[in-house]
């Protein structure tokens, strides 16, 4: 495989170089993790549980912990994890201590999309020094590096916002992308969601016209950490995005979408957005086409 050039190098990070940045001053390490239960019982897809008690059970040291739904998504949203407006989610990030001199790196448990969430909506707000964990939590203990229970914080910061609103978009814009041969919309749930097998966002189906490259597929399973640029690439090519001049990723409820925009972006594509609320809001709206194997 031909090696493959990142649009930004510092954007991924290793065990190793956050190991030997540990205790630099302006390194900002957040713990990112979240669990979506699929057993709700109502008419939601998913009920969203904050991974508060298992940070304080052990986390990497000196990591702080995000909470995503309390703190930077719409409280009356009829959708879980909607993206709250630009002031709310940077301040947020300016309480969690995040300035516009922070070196911030972010990880997760389970699924490294909760930290890939983290990154675009830092670039959203036109932040450009964050980077995430590979490998994420799992990998930071396979290779037996330093956790620690102690509360870690850091003292508030000041955020600027140049935003770059196009990084997430609504229903109309990936309607209006169906019938756009210049637009690319990528599906990162899984294949069976994708093929209409599994109607767990109320019909069966997928946006028509959109490309399956599910988020799992890029990280390898054992080591947690991504699998190799040119592997990533190779997927996307086989499905025809990179042939796009724009793109679109969605998901369920715009994390797992995060994933495939981040490695399209690293890939050097520069009009890529998440569809906010993906499948969650396209999968019960009757008025909106769905398409099935």
């Amino acid at each position: 495989m031909p090696k493959i050039k990142l649009r930004d190098p510092n954007a991924l990070v290793s065990g190793d170089w956050l190991e030997r940045h540990l205790n630099e001053p302006d390194v900002r390490i957040f713990d990112c993790s979240t669990i979506l239960n699929f057993d709700t019982g109502d008419d939601r897809p998913y009920e969203v549980i904050n991974c508060q008690s298992e940070h304080e059970a052990g986390h990497i040291t000196g990591a702080s912990y995000f909470d995503l739904q309390a703190d930077f998504s719409q409280q009356n949203s009829p959708f879980a994890m909607t993206l709250a407006d630009p002031t709310t989610v940077a301040a947020a990030f300016a309480r969690a201590g995040i300035s516009d001199g922070s070196r911030v790196v972010l990880y997760s448990r389970r699924s490294i999309s909760w930290a890939t969430r983290f990154w675009w909506m830092l670039r959203w707000l036109g932040f450009d020094n964050a980077a995430v964990l590979d490998g994420g939590y799992e990998g930071w203990l396979a290779e037996g590096r330093s956790t620690t229970k102690e509360t870690s914080t850091y003292a508030p910061g000041l955020l600027s916002v140049k935003l770059r609103p196009n990084l997430f978009v609504g229903k109309e814009q990936v309607l209006a992308a169906i019938d756009d041969r210049s637009t690319c919309t990528v599906n990162a749930l899984g294949s069976d969601i994708y093929s209409g097998e599994n109607p767990r966002y109320g019909r069966a189906g997928r946006v028509p016209a959109s490309v399956s490259v599910p988020q799992i597929s890029l990280v390898d399973p054992t080591t947690h950490k991504f699998k190799s640029p040119a592997a990533i690439a190779e997927q996307f090519a086989s499905v025809g995005a990179d042939n796009a001049s724009k793109h679109i990723a969605y998901c369920g409820g715009g994390i797992f979408a995060t994933v495939d925009a981040f490695w399209l972006h690293q890939l050097g594509h520069s009009e890529v957005s998440v569809y906010e609320n993906s499948m969650s809001e396209w999968g019960p709206d009757e008025s909106l086409p769905i398409e099935c194997d």
